[in-house]
C-alpha cells in the first residue's frame, strides 16, 4: 500500500534545467552540430538492444562482400541527453537512438526507429528480407513483434527489475509473467524452425537477439538469468548461442562499443 493519490490532472513534479532527463514535451533543448563522415551511412547510436540491431546488419552485409555499405559510428550520450540536441532531433523527432542518414542518395535520406531502419537496409541491399509475399510478411510479422513486445522487457522488466529505486512486487510481477511469456512463445517458435521467421537468417533475428538474446545471455540485467529460469527455454537458448557465433553478429556488437564520441 501507498498513500499515493491519483490527482484529476497529472503534473510533472520533476522540473530540471539540465540537458539529459526524459521530460512531457518533445523536441530539442539545445544547439548542437553532429558529426558528419564521408561512408555512405552516418549511424548515431549507442551500445543498446536497439542500438546494435543496425550495426549488426551492417556487419551482416559487409560479411557477405556487398559494397558500398560502409558506415561511421558516432555515439550518442543518452545519460548526458544528446539525443536533445538540435542536429540528431532534426534526423529523428522522437529523439531516440539509434538514428541513420543515408548521404548515397540526393537528397539525403533520414531514417530513425530501430526496426525502420532494419527495413531500410534490407530492401536497398536485397538481403535478410525475403522477396516472396509469404516470407517477407513472416519475417515482418516478428520483426513487428519485436518491436511492440521490446517494451514490455526493457521499459517494464528492466526498470522495475534492475532500475527502479525500489522494489516493487506488484510491477515486477505483472512485467516478469509478460517476460516469461515472450520466452515461452520464442521457444516454442523456435521448437519447430531454425530461426524465427523459418528456414532463412533474417532482420527478424537480428531485432529479436538484440533484445531476448542478449537478456537470455544475461547481458541486460543482472542476475535476471536465474530470476527468469532462462535456462528451461532450451530451444530459445540453442538459438541465442548459434546467433552469438556470427561473425556479423561479432562485429556488429563490437562496433558499437568503438563509437565515436
Amino acid at each position: 500500500m501507498t498513500d499515493y493519490k491519483l490527482p484529476d490532472v497529472w503534473t510533472w513534479e520533476d522540473e530540471n534545467n539540465n540537458k539529459g532527463g526524459n521530460r512531457p514535451t518533445a523536441g530539442s533543448r539545445f544547439e548542437q552540430k553532429l558529426p558528419v563522415g564521408s561512408a555512405p551511412f552516418q549511424v548515431y547510436s549507442l551500445g543498446t538492444p536497439n542500438g546494435v540491431k543496425v550495426t549488426i546488419l551492417l556487419e551482416e552485409l559487409k560479411e557477405l562482400g556487398i559494397k558500398d555499405v560502409e558506415y561511421d559510428l558516432y555515439k550518442i550520450n543518452i545519460g548526458e541527453g544528446d539525443q536533445f540536441g538540435s542536429d540528431f532531433v532534426s534526423i529523428n523527432p522522437n529523439s531516440k537512438i539509434p538514428a541513420m542518414v543515408d548521404q548515397s542518395q540526393t537528397p539525403n535520406i533520414d531514417v530513425f526507429e530501430s526496426g525502420s531502419i532494419l527495413v531500410y537496409l534490407a530492401e536497398k541491399f536485397g538481403e535478410f528480407l525475403p522477396k516472396d509475399i509469404q516470407g517477407k510478411t513472416e519475417v515482418l510479422n516478428w520483426l513487428f513483434w519485436q518491436v511492440g513486445s521490446g517494451p514490455f522487457v526493457g521499459g517494464g522488466f528492466g526498470h522495475f527489475f534492475h532500475y527502479a529505486p525500489e522494489k516493487l512486487k506488484y510491477p515486477i510481477d505483472r512485467y516478469t509473467m509478460e517476460t516469461k511469456r515472450q520466452l515461452d512463445l520464442l521457444d516454442k517458435v523456435l521448437a519447430t524452425r531454425e530461426f524465427i521467421a523459418g528456414d532463412t537468417y533474417s532482420i527478424a533475428d537480428i531485432a529479436i537477439w538484440s533484445w531476448y538474446g542478449q537478456l537470455v545471455l544475461g547481458d541486460l540485467y543482472e542476475g535476471s538469468a536465474e530470476f527468469l529460469d532462462i535456462q528451461s527455454y532450451t530451444h530459445l537458448v540453442e538459438w541465442t548461442h548459434r546467433i552469438a557465433q556470427r561473425p556479423g553478429v561479432k562485429k556488429g556488437m563490437a562496433a558499437e562499443y568503438k563509437a565515436i564520441d
